[in-house]
């Protein structure tokens, strides 16, 4: 099978936890484990998200002068090599030499008009107490939301529209490389039409997970994997009646509402790769990746009816 796993920023870096090297390494190395054994049986390509990261290097950033300060574009190209090369090199020493491994910096092209630039929503960076948020907002002007019982800084997300480095990436799957590529939803770019299709950066940061989906369908994966750090997709989440569902159809689930910030978009990339491909998505906990291909684990979308979509 051919099949995309994102890797969601929990996977690298746990709520709460010091953003060092070493804890982003331990919890790579943990998640190479559970990839290695898909590597070996499947065409395997590995998408990750970058928003603790790529926070984290605007807020070093800002201690710079304005004019110093790096644009999101590049931190999100930042992240996808520092990221890519920590789990290419920890799933490398997991496979065999023959394995040929390789992270791809992708360019990924937005709407310039995408109704996204006015209205942040991808979180980025670590948590904060409201008092130090609003200290920050008057401070650099950024803009937060609640985040569970902390605040975190809002980007723009603007939708993915294609995926530019898509050819490369097809040469090295059909020569048996396993592909880390998209990370952080891929760098932004618009394309100005008016000057030769010119390619420019742009400032956000793309939803990794609505980033793997259109990846997943551009090169007809069979299977769409989001792992983040709840074990299945549930309702009525964080109450006495929560369930968890495990089997259901694109169509019922579209139907029902998640938080935009946070499942929303993994429930919407699944519902849309299901439903248009025909295929399954899944969305589940990095423990749980082998029994979530199975169909054992996790929570799995299907495009067609199933009888039950609850399992308590």
């Amino acid at each position: 099978m051919r099949i995309v796993v994102a890797l969601g920023g929990n996977a690298l870096l746990k709520r709460g936890q010091p953003m060092t090297a070493d804890n982003q390494r331990a919890n790579v190395r943990l998640a190479a484990q559970a990839l290695a054994p898909l590597a070996s049986a499947h065409q395997l390509i590995i998408t990750h998200g970058n928003g603790p990261q790529v926070g984290l290097l605007a807020l070093q950033g800002s201690t710079y002068k304005p004019e110093e300060a790096y644009p999101l574009d590049v931190l999100d190209a930042e992240t996808e090599g520092m990221i890519g090369y920590m789990i290419e090199q920890e799933l490398g020493n997991l496979l065999p030499e023959e394995n040929p491994l390789a992270t791809v910096l992708t360019m990924v092209e937005v709407n310039a008009d995408d109704p996204g630039f006015d209205s942040p929503t991808k979180f980025v960076g670590p948590v904060y107490e409201k008092p130090v948020a609003d200290r920050i907002t008057a401070e650099k002007g950024w803009v937060f939301k609640q985040d569970g019982s902390s605040w975190r800084r809002v980007v723009a997300s603007p939708a993915p529209q294609r995926i530019i480095e898509i050819r490369p990436i097809k040469w090295l799957l059909e020569r048996g490389t396993t592909v880390i590529c998209a990370g952080g939803g891929g760098i932004p770019t618009v394309c100005q039409t008016d000057v030769g299709h010119k390619l420019i950066g742009v400032e956000a940061v793309i939803d990794k997970d609505l980033c793997s989906e259109l990846l997943a369908r551009e090169l007809d994966a069979d299977l769409l994997v989001m792992l983040t750090d709840v074990d299945a997709v549930y309702l009525q989440w964080e109450s006495p009646a929560q369930k968890a569902i495990r089997h259901i159809s694109s169509a019922a689930l579209a139907e029902m509402d998640f938080a935009a910030g946070s499942m929303g978009p993994k429930v919407q990339a699944a519902c849309h790769f299901a439903a248009t491909t025909g295929k399954p998505a899944a969305i589940g906990a990095l423990p749980d990746l082998a029994r979530i291909i199975a169909g054992e684990a996790g929570t799995t979308v299907l495009s067609k009816a199933v009888d039950t979509a609850t399992d308590c």
